[in-house]
């Protein structure tokens, strides 16, 4: 039943869903086939990265504040940005004596370690190298040849997204005890879903698996819960363009076009006996509504709320992946 408006016969994206409770709706096991899973993780670990990795936000990098630490690999990585904006990356350990350079301070575009003043502009100095740095107005990316041991590339590939200006976006950030390739088999099985997400799912339908290398995208029907029965119906394609990459877009319905990046970060080294992986997930929201001019005015007050629901989706996910590393390492995983 589609909800309308009271002016002109505008519809809304809104309808009134009846059907059944969670235990009584479609068992989705049969359908969610272990090797397929398999198969599209598979492909998509081995789809070059160019060694770049996701570290964070753009927004989490200010000109003029702190320096933004992240560790990736097991290797330590410190960024900042000049005063006009310009965003540095290297070794997040001073060369001096090994001071943590993510405690240090930036004045006027300098990192100057907290230890011993040694000063740092972003170019080599007293043993300490740049590491390629790439941001792409949402997510910051640091090129690490040494931790991703891939052919390196001048660029990472970012996804497509709205075109810049037209969208609200927001990042959220949660770290889990598990592999990267655990976070990205997680959005690699979308059957899951309104079994899983009960609260924000309902109605998925897998209306296309994969079919390989040149067909490579889950295609799904599912609506979205506003509030009670309220749901906004859209379909909606995942593909995994890298081996720590799942991108969910909007095809049809409410939103076409919005995105929802999933970058898997691994913390620690590949051999850690207890690995840890940050989940940085972008989410880029537009419309073609012209009441959603108003929804970008209003992006510092939705960006928490994105990040809200994005948090109560990987509070379940995160033990998703953390339940399947788990079974992985101790031989006991039945996929």
């Amino acid at each position: 039943m589609t909800v309308r408006g009271n002016r002109g016969g505008w519809t809304a994206p809104l309808r009134l869903r009846r059907g059944p409770d969670w235990a009584a709706q479609k068992a989705t096991w049969r359908e969610a086939r272990p090797a397929v899973i398999a198969d599209a993780l598979k492909r998509a670990s081995a789809r070059p990265s160019g060694n770049w990795f996701v570290v964070g936000a753009s927004r989490a990098v200010r000109a003029g504040g702190r320096p933004y630490g992240r560790t990736v690999g097991g290797a330590e990585v410190v960024l900042w940005r000049s005063d006009g904006g310009e965003l540095h990356a290297g070794p997040g350990s001073c060369p001096h004596l090994g001071a943590p350079l993510r405690e240090s301070r930036v004045v006027c575009g300098t990192l100057v370690c907290h230890w011993h003043g040694l000063a740092l502009d972003g170019r080599a100095f007293a043993g300490w190298e740049p590491y390629p740095v790439h941001d792409d107005g949402v997510l910051v990316w640091v090129r690490l040849d040494a931790v991703g041991g891939e052919e390196p590339t001048e660029r990472p590939a970012v996804p497509v997204r709205p075109e810049a200006g037209t969208g609200v976006d927001a990042v959220f950030t949660a770290v889990g005890r598990c592999e990267p390739e655990d976070v990205v088999a997680n959005r690699l099985d979308p059957w899951h879903g309104s079994w899983f997400h009960p609260y924000a799912f309902t109605d998925l339908t897998v209306a296309r698996p994969p079919r390989g290398e040149e067909d490579d995208a889950f295609v799904v029907e599912v609506s979205f819960r506003v509030t009670g029965r309220l749901v906004v119906p859209v379909r909606a394609e995942f593909t995994a363009p890298g081996p720590r990459t799942v991108v969910m877009r909007i095809t049809e319905g409410e939103g076409t076009s919005s995105v929802v990046e999933t970058h898997a970060t691994p913390l620690t080294e590949e051999s850690a006996a207890r690995p840890r992986t940050a989940v940085v997930e972008a989410v880029v929201a537009a419309s073609g509504r012209r009441g959603f001019a108003l929804a970008r005015a209003a992006a510092p007050v939705l960006r928490p709320l994105m990040r809200r629901t994005a948090g109560r989706l990987w509070h379940d996910d995160l033990a998703y992946a953390e339940r399947r590393w788990e079974l992985r390492s101790t031989g006991r995983f039945p996929g």
